[in-house]
């Protein structure tokens, strides 16, 4: 059996603690790859137009307004049902909301149409009526290395 010193075992767990800090500071390195903007930021790189919704069914269009690539672009869709008699609601709220991911390349300056159906279909329902919005919630921008 091997007895290690105990100044032996300092000088490894230091080392190992070098090593792990290292690669530690180079995983925070590749996750600022990743950044949170602002919807002002957004809007000047992104844009929704001509949204329009349908029996549920939405539509619209998604313009690049920046000077490269955009892809995967996310859209949260939110159908918020709105009770008739708010101070009186049913006891099921129908209200629900989902992510629709547009997997196209988007040049800049171009612009591409999207139609998002929900499966299963929205609840028909007496006694309300859903109130339907659309936001950016991601994307991908391609920003070539130079």
């Amino acid at each position: 059996m091997i007895s290690l010193t105990l100044p032996f075992r300092i000088r490894v767990s230091g080392v190992l603690t070098l090593v792990l800090a290292a690669a530690l500071v180079g995983l925070s390195a590749a996750a600022r790859a990743q950044e949170i903007r602002s919807e002002e930021e957004i809007a000047r790189i992104i844009a929704l137009d001509k949204v329009a919704v349908q029996d549920g069914v939405v539509t619209g269009e998604i313009r690049n307004k920046a000077s490269h690539l955009v892809r995967d672009v996310q859209l949260l869709i939110r159908y918020t049902w709105l009770w008739d008699d708010e101070f009186k609601p049913g006891k099921n709220d129908p209200g629900t909301s989902t992510y629709h991911v547009l997997k196209e390349t988007i040049p800049s300056g171009a612009t591409r149409k999207f139609t998002y159906q929900p499966s299963p279909p929205l609840a028909k329902m007496a006694g309300g009526h859903f109130d339907t919005t659309v936001k950016i919630a991601g994307f991908t921008e391609i920003i070539p290395q130079k």
